[in-house]
């Protein structure tokens, strides 16, 4: 396994690349000029051929890197699977989709194609007759596919394994096993992983040949992110700690990070005692819940996500104000990529880290991986401050994409004809039998009215508030 040189990515540009006309010509119109030091290190070798290894947090334009790979090597005149990318989750999968569909806007006549489990199976069958150029999906929705014969994977020129690390702890090693054994020997593998464990190695050993390894020293947004570490008495004293740390910051949006499912419950349902807005994100969501929790925490209706590391992998929020990690992590890499979600983009973003005498072996892994000295820091007072709550609300429309509702025909619904306001309607999420629109609390009383009477389509629509 060799290891790339360190360009510096402020001097390269795609351009600069051997890439299809129509891919340098969309990348213009999209704004991309200069790469990410992912994409600088990692495109170059994938447009040649090499498998590649890579380590990339999310966030880091790691998709672009591999989705530009795989299109320039695709022939659309060749209408089968050749291109396979397998993520841990369905928000993940349909990320990577988007991007990758964004990317390929100037190739004409191409299919994407999303499988993913927790969706009814039969519109995936019906799509998957018509052929496909490019599947993203999660392995067990894949496998379930490829036993039941409606996949082939014959013509498969491209594998990506996206969020390799995350795959691999959620129990996915057997089902990547058996889609490995139906896909063919010669083919380009891509290996994308936060962290690398010990089992990165392993897998990395059966998937690729030969890998050119790549990765971006340091974290990105150390420089703007404010790390805060407090030493608590014991486990119990960690409610009030948070609560303290809550109140005093006073976060538009915060990530709590437990190391388990039930301290997630737990902790949830105290904050939630307390009137905090707060709401749980962890494996035993059915995948509506997990849709609309996302939801309702990317658009600002709720205040604080308390997470596991695995639920939490996909999470793609454009400004997160603090996480709290309520456990420290059961390893430095995680440590990183959980702070590195806060503080993006230039914007000062605060981590805190509550840890006992039990966790000293953590905190001096944090040291070596981070070159840092860890210095306690002094809980602040006790608050005299009422709980906040979010300014946003949600509201749910029960039509979506397959309905042809689009975000233009909600915000036009909303706001036309003596309507709300254009500045108190927040993000809009369409999916495809449902939508959700975030409005100003104060405007959400106005907002329903105008969508429970009002139509959407030609059609009337039953809508209603989230809570």
């Amino acid at each position: 396994m060799s290891n790339t040189s360190q360009p510096n990515p402020s001097s390269l540009c795609f351009s600069q690349l051997p890439l299809k006309p129509e891919l340098l010509s969309n990348l213009v119109t999209l704004g991309y000029e200069q790469m990410t030091p992912i994409q600088a290190q990692s495109l170059p070798k994938l447009i040649e051929g090499h498998d590649v290894i890579a380590k990339a947090k999310t966030g880091s334009g790691k998709t672009a890197a591999f989705g530009l790979g795989l299109l320039q090597k695709l022939d659309v005149r060749n209408f089968r699977v050749q291109s396979l990318v397998l993520c841990p989750t369905r928000e993940l999968a349909d990320q990577v989709a988007t991007e990758i569909r964004k990317l390929a806007r100037s190739i004409h006549n191409i299919k994407v194609l999303t499988l993913c489990g927790g969706v009814p199976m039969g519109p995936q069958i019906g799509s998957l007759e018509h052929g496909a150029h490019i599947i993203v999906g999660t392995p067990g929705r894949i496998l379930d596919h490829l036993e039941k014969g409606r996949l082939n994977l014959q013509g498969l020129q491209t594998l990506v394994l996206d969020e390799a690390d995350k795959m691999l702890e959620m129990g996915f090693q057997d089902a990547i096993d058996a889609i490995l054994e139906q896909a063919p020997k010669e083919r380009q593998s891509l290996l994308f992983s936060a962290t690398f464990p010990e089992q990165i190695n392993w897998i990395a050993g059966k998937v690729l040949r030969n890998p050119v390894k790549v990765e971006v020293k340091g974290a990105e947004n150390a420089g703007t992110i404010q790390q805060a570490f407090y030493r608590l008495d014991s486990q119990h004293d960690k409610r009030d700690a948070l609560t303290t740390l809550l109140l005093e910051n006073q976060p538009e949006s915060c990530v709590v990070f437990c190391n388990t499912k039930q301290e997630t419950f737990d902790v949830t349902e105290h904050l939630v005692s307390l009137g905090f807005s707060a709401l749980v994100l962890n494996g035993e969501l059915e995948q509506k819940q997990r849709d609309q929790t996302l939801v309702r925490f990317a658009n600002k209706s709720v205040s604080v996500l308390v997470a596991t590391d695995v639920a939490a992998r996909g999470l793609d929020i454009d400004k997160l104000d603090a996480v709290i990690n309520y456990d420290l992590a059961h390893d430095p890499d995680t440590h990183v990529h959980r702070i590195g979600r806060t503080g993006r983009a230039g914007e000062q973003g605060l981590a805190a880290s509550l840890f006992t005498d039990k966790d000293g072996h953590k905190l001096l892994a944090i040291e070596d991986y981070q070159k840092i000295t860890i210095e306690e820091s002094t809980l602040p007072e006790k608050s005299q401050q009422s709980v906040y709550q979010p300014q946003m609300a949600t509201i749910r429309i029960d039509g979506g994409k397959k309905q042809k509702v689009r975000p233009g025909d909600i915000l036009g619904a909303l706001t036309g004809n003596g309507g709300i306001s254009g500045k108190d309607v927040g993000k809009i999420n369409v999916f495809d039998y449902c939508a959700y629109v975030a409005v100003h609390k104060g405007a959400a009383k106005d907002a329903l009215a105008k969508l429970e009477k009002g139509k959407l389509k030609g059609r009337t629509f039953r809508a209603w508030r989230v809570r």
